[in-house]
């Protein structure tokens, strides 16, 4: 059996209280932490989305970021970063090949009783990788699929109705396909 992994617990403005506790407690008790997240996107500029996997506790099957999870205690958040790639979808990138876009406060309270209070710091990414080259962690991934910007802003448009992306997040996946496309160009 393997050790439960700790996170840093945060304050409400981000910066580090000097304490971590279980993983299984940051959402119960609601702590402030830290998440990685990677938007990947490709030569034709389209980004890679990732199918929340049916066992998720926080919207399943919903599609979301390419890549995202906690930074453990003590780690560095690129390192989480490139942790997460590894685990998600199954390729090694250089810390080198992240380009930081911002963080983003995401304090939600879910129905069946999780709290979640996560500062995703966010990184786009450059990848030549396809499909068929990915190895996906069912537990974590359902399946992914890359999507052009205009389809990904037509999607978001209707995702009130479409049940496709978690709709409270959608000024957070605008700023996301902004930041990629001034990047494109």
């Amino acid at each position: 059996m393997t050790a439960e992994e700790y996170i840093d617990i945060l304050n409400a403005d981000g910066s580090p209280t000097g304490k971590s506790c279980p993983k299984s407690e940051i959402h119960t008790k609601g702590y402030y932490h830290n998440t990685a997240h990677v938007w990947f996107y490709n030569a034709n500029g389209d980004i890679l989305l990732a199918q929340r996997a049916a066992s998720k506790t926080i919207c399943p099957l919903l599609w979301d970021v390419s890549v995202a999870g906690h930074v453990d205690a003590g780690e560095t958040i690129t390192r989480a970063a490139v942790r997460e790639t590894r685990e998600e979808i199954g390729i090694e990138i250089p810390e080198t090949l992240l380009e930081k876009i911002g963080v983003y406060e995401c304090f939600q309270n879910y129905p069946n009783g999780i709290k979640d209070n996560e500062f995703h710091n966010t990184f786009m990414a450059k990848i030549d990788y396809t499909l068929k080259e990915l190895t996906l962690d069912r537990n974590e991934v359902e399946q992914v699929k890359f999507v052009s910007i205009p389809q990904f802003r037509d999607l978001l448009e209707h995702s009130d109705d479409n049940g496709h992306f978690i709709s409270s997040n959608t000024p957070y996946y605008l700023e996301v396909i902004d930041a990629i496309q001034q990047r494109l160009l």
